[in-house]
């Protein structure tokens, strides 16, 4: 392992082993990217990081410092330990795919976090069984009492980081989301590069 800090691109994607017990910062480099991330049993990628068993594990829509998220069979693989954003990330929205970018009216192939996800799989020799549900770090999705959902810019500042401690041996995939379309990564609808880091101690 290493403390090297390591480039996700902009539009593009980034995966690493991580063993159990290291812990990896996840960085918000200028301030409003949002990063989707994935985390899978580098024993068996069949068991993932899921958010539809990671929020009735913690009885929340967003997580909170101290909150473990948990795999498709119910066993930690990430907790949250350090948080310097104001702690909107999102657990609801799929992953982007050329699917979704053909509805916003793109007419030609789009970068997508599917698709940076499986590009990152693959620089590892893997191959994802499929697009879990991501974890969108520093995606601001509000929610009404009605249920109503709006997709809006980042609150997250230049430098934010998260760091999640690793609970079992591990793969993760971030991708630094090339949503261009609409505001979720900032006004200007650029996307920009992030960074992640890995541990031996928080």
């Amino acid at each position: 392992m290493t403390k090297e800090i390591t480039t996700i691109p902009a539009r593009s994607g980034k995966a690493t082993w991580v063993d159990k017990g290291f812990f990896v910062k996840v960085i918000n480099t200028l301030g409003e990217q949002v990063v989707d991330t994935w985390a899978f049993n580098a024993k068996d990628v069949s068991e993932f990081m899921s958010m539809e068993h990671s929020r009735v594990h913690f009885s929340k829509l967003r997580p909170k410092v101290g909150d473990s998220f948990t795999t498709n069979q119910r066993r930690p693989i990430l907790t949250l330990v350090k948080d310097t954003s104001p702690g909107i990330h999102d657990t609801l929205v799929a992953a982007c795919d050329e699917s979704r970018y053909k509805l916003l009216g793109s007419v030609k192939y789009h970068q997508n976090c599917t698709d940076n996800l499986s590009a990152g799989m693959a620089e590892l020799g893997l191959k994802e069984p499929e697009t879990p549900a991501p974890l969108n770090l520093f995606m601001n999705v509000p929610w009404t009492e009605k249920g109503d959902l709006t997709l809006e810019r980042p609150v997250s500042r230049p430098g934010d980081y998260v760091l999640f401690k690793v609970e079992m041996d591990a793969v993760l995939a971030f991708s630094a989301c090339p949503q261009d379309f609409i505001p979720i990564n900032g006004p200007s609808q650029q996307p920009t590069e992030a960074h992640f880091q890995i541990l031996p101690s928080a």
